[in-house]
């Protein structure tokens, strides 16, 4: 028994391979990539050609994964720096009350497990997130970061 929610709107590559319990909607997933399970992937954001995206992962609007990238298991992506559920005169906010911020993960990435990415930063190709950190700044390519906040722990070869 397969409860997945794809929307007509998502354009799949070759080859994806979506395992169980996973929302998608207005977002592009490149050949040959793998979705664990319970992964939502929110409207426009996009995904590359050969990543795995790990369970329990949230990408959300605004989020762009660049081609061999690799997601962790209960990974969190935010597109907003100041969220609120109201506006000052205490109606719920909409669409038009906030702005998604981008966030890109180059090439080659890899993003260790229950990490939080913050919007508005870039991970650099071929970096690397330690599991647990909280990335709230540019990550530099080829550099490993672990840490709350995130810091540099070595530059690689």
């Amino acid at each position: 028994m397969k409860f997945l929610s794809i929307a007509d709107d998502v354009k799949l590559g070759e080859g994806v391979k979506i395992f169980n319990f996973v929302n998608l909607y207005g977002c592009e997933i490149g050949d040959h990539t793998k979705i664990g399970t319970f992964v939502e992937i929110q409207k426009g954001a996009t995904v590359g050609k050969h990543c795995k995206i790990s369970s329990h992962t949230f990408i959300c609007e605004g989020v762009h994964i660049e081609d061999n990238c690799f997601i962790g298991h209960n990974v969190t992506f935010i597109n907003d720096k100041f969220p609120r559920a109201t506006n000052p005169d205490g109606s719920l906010q909409t669409e038009a009350d906030w702005a998604c911020v981008p966030t890109y993960v180059r090439a080659g990435a890899s993003v260790g497990s229950s990490s939080t990415i913050l919007c508005g930063v870039t991970i650099g190709e071929n970096a690397i997130i330690g599991a647990g950190a909280v990335v709230t700044k540019d990550v530099p390519p080829n550099t490993i970061v672990a840490g709350c906040p995130a810091r540099v722990l070595r530059k690689m070869e």
